[in-house]
């Protein structure tokens, strides 16, 4: 059987015994504007994580010299 990485993302979740998950990643262009595929991922590991009640906090996307937050843009 050939796991996915959501698959492997709730496990890993389940196995630390986590109520809710913060996900950050930078951009190598240096701009902290999340592109539709940031705004697209954050929504699928928000629902494959609702689905065992565990809740996606934030997602911050971090810049060369600031970054944004999911949450504080009503993105989640």
């Amino acid at each position: 059987m050939r796991l996915t990485w959501r698959t492997g993302l709730l496990i890993f979740s389940l196995a630390l015994n986590a109520a809710a998950v913060i996900f950050a990643h930078n951009h190598p262009s240096g701009v902290a504007e999340p592109s539709q595929a940031d705004q697209r991922l954050t929504q699928r590991l928000k629902s494959a994580l609702g689905t065992v009640d565990i809740r996606v906090l934030d997602h911050f996307v971090v810049g060369e010299s600031e970054a944004l937050s999911f949450a504080e843009r009503g993105l989640l």
